[in-house]
Parts: structure tokens; C-alpha cells; sequence
């Protein structure tokens, strides 16, 4: 499993649109690491809000697609334990840093490297990107039921 569409995406992910935060996975290493994109366009729910007249993705979305990127990792790490059951995943922690903003037309590219995964969730590292620049970090634990 090193590339997913949108379709293989959500037979792993519970989420759906609007509030499903990836578009693709581009690399993935299973049980360590993967590279997943979502594509920030005006359509975007929040930009309604956020801010009508100056689009900013807010931090809060930010981090929910790499906690999405986070959960297609720790699958690819417990696929076969899984056996096709989509399990629920709770965020337990977030330590975040945002260093620039996203906007309407960006490609947002998140990297979430493995710290440590067991059967009952996880902590993860991640890094969101625009083209080479960062624009927020975070080390995410989460557990699954």
C-alpha cells in the first residue's frame, strides 16, 4: 500500500465530506510513516466563516487532517488485526505549533512519522507543508475502540 485514492481512503477512514480532510495518499510506509495531501480549495466549508474576506484554513482543520493522516498510519500498521472493521478513534492529545497560514489554492502535503503505535492507539509527529514550507507541526496521541 504506498499510493490511496479518495475511495480507498474512506473504506479506512470514518469521516466524509465535509469533514474529511484527505484527498490522497502519496507515500506510505506501512506502521511508520506516510505522506498524505489535501487539496485547500475556496469551496472549503470553513472559509464560509474563516474569514469571508481574507480565507484562512484555521489551525483546527489543520490538525484534524493530520490526525486523519495519523489514523491511515496506524492502519497500515493494523490492518490484518483490524480484519475491515473501521474502529473509532478518539484524539486524546494535541501539542501544536502553527508557523504559517493555508489559504484557497494550496496544496496542503501533511508527514506523520510513527513514535509509537500498539493495538490500543498511538503517538504520532506530524508535519504539515506548503510546497517546502512549514506551516504547522504537532505530536498527536490517540486512542482506538
Amino acid at each position: 500500500m504506498n499510493t490511496l485514492g479518495k475511495d480507498e481512503i474512506k473504506k479506512i477512514l470514518p469521516h466524509r465530506e465535509p469533514m474529511l480532510m484527505i484527498d490522497r495518499v502519496v507515500e506510505m510506509e506501512r506502521g511508520k510513516r506516510v505522506v498524505a495531501i489535501k487539496d485547500v480549495v475556496k469551496e472549503d466549508y470553513f472559509f464560509k466563516g474563516h474569514f469571508p474576506n481574507n480565507p484562512i484554513m484555521p489551525g483546527a482543520m489543520v490538525v484534524e487532517a493530520m490526525a486523519q493522516a495519523s489514523i491511515l498510519l496506524y492502519h497500515s500498521a493494523y490492518e490484518d488485526r483490524l480484519g475491515g472493521k473501521v474502529p473509532i478513534y478518539y484524539l486524546g492529545s494535541v501539542k501544536a505549533r502553527f508557523l504559517h497560514s493555508v489559504v484557497p489554492g494550496n496544496e496542503l502535503r501533511i508527514e506523520s512519522e510513527t513514535v509509537r503505535l500498539f493495538p490500543g492507539g498511538g503517538l504520532v509527529k506530524s508535519k504539515a507543508y506548503v510546497k517546502t514550507i512549514e506551516v504547522a507541526e504537532a505530536e498527536l496521541v490517540f486512542a482506538v475502540k
